[in-house]
C-alpha cells in the first residue's frame, strides 16, 4: 500500500514541478502587495490611522493601469484626512515597486480588523483585468486605553505578570548553591576538631 502512495506522490511532485517551471518562464508580472497600518494619538485624543502601501512586481513583464482601491474602511467609523483610498498608476516595470499612503481620522472606539486591499492591472497578452490582494491587517484597536508609560507602572506589571516565576527561580538558584557550596562554619568546625586530636 505504501508502494503505490510513494509513486502518486512522486508523480504529483514531478507535475507540479512541471507547472511551476512552465509559469516561471512565462513573461508576466507577480504583484505582491504590502499592506500596513500605523496608528497615532493625537494631544486632542482623537486617534488617526496612517495606512501605507508598497506594491512590488516580482515577474519578468511589466504591469499597466495599475489601480489600487482599499474599500474597507468604514466611513461611518473612519474619515478620510489625507490623501485618497485609491490610486491609479499608468505602469509599474518589472522588478518596480510603487508606493500610496492614506490618513484617516478614527471616529469610533473599538476593534478593527480591516480586509485586504485590491489591486487590479492589465498585461498585453490577455484582454481580461488581472487581480491582486494585499496582505491583511491585523486587528487594530482604535481609540483603545492606553497603558501608563511611566516606569514604575511598567515595573508593577512585570511583577505582576512575572513575580511568581522570578520567585520559584530565585528558590530554586538559593537552594542549589546551598547544597553545592560548603558552608564556611562547618569547615572551621571540622579543623579545629582535628587540631584537637
Amino acid at each position: 500500500m505504501a508502494i503505490p502512495s510513494a509513486k502518486l506522490l512522486f508523480s504529483a511532485v514531478a507535475v507540479f514541478m512541471l507547472v511551476s517551471a512552465s509559469f516561471a518562464t512565462s513573461e508576466m508580472p507577480f504583484m505582491v502587495v504590502h499592506k500596513k497600518a500605523t496608528l497615532n494619538r493625537l494631544k486632542s485624543g482623537a486617534e488617526r490611522v496612517l495606512v501605507s502601501f508598497d506594491i512590488y512586481n516580482q515577474g519578468s513583464a511589466a504591469a499597466y493601469d495599475v489601480t489600487l482601491t482599499d474599500n474597507s474602511w468604514d466611513k461611518k467609523t473612519f474619515e478620510v484626512v489625507n490623501g485618497n483610498t485609491s490610486r491609479t498608476w499608468e505602469r509599474l516595470d518589472a522588478g518596480g515597486i510603487l508606493s500610496h499612503s492614506f490618513e484617516l481620522e478614527a471616529r469610533v472606539k473599538g476593534r478593527f480588523h480591516g480586509a485586504p486591499a485590491l489591486v487590479t492591472f492589465r498585461i498585453p497578452t490577455k484582454a481580461a483585468l488581472q487581480q491582486a490582494y494585499s496582505t491583511p491587517l491585523l486587528p487594530l484597536d482604535i481609540l483603545a486605553d492606553v497603558p501608563p508609560t511611566d516606569l514604575l507602572a511598567l515595573a508593577k506589571r512585570m511583577l505582576a505578570k512575572y513575580g511568581s516565576l522570578v520567585s520559584v527561580i530565585s528558590m530554586v538558584v538559593l537552594f542549589v548553591h546551598l547544597v553545592a557550596t560548603p558552608s564556611s562554619k562547618s569547615n572551621a568546625a571540622k579543623g579545629s576538631s582535628k587540631k584537637k586530636r
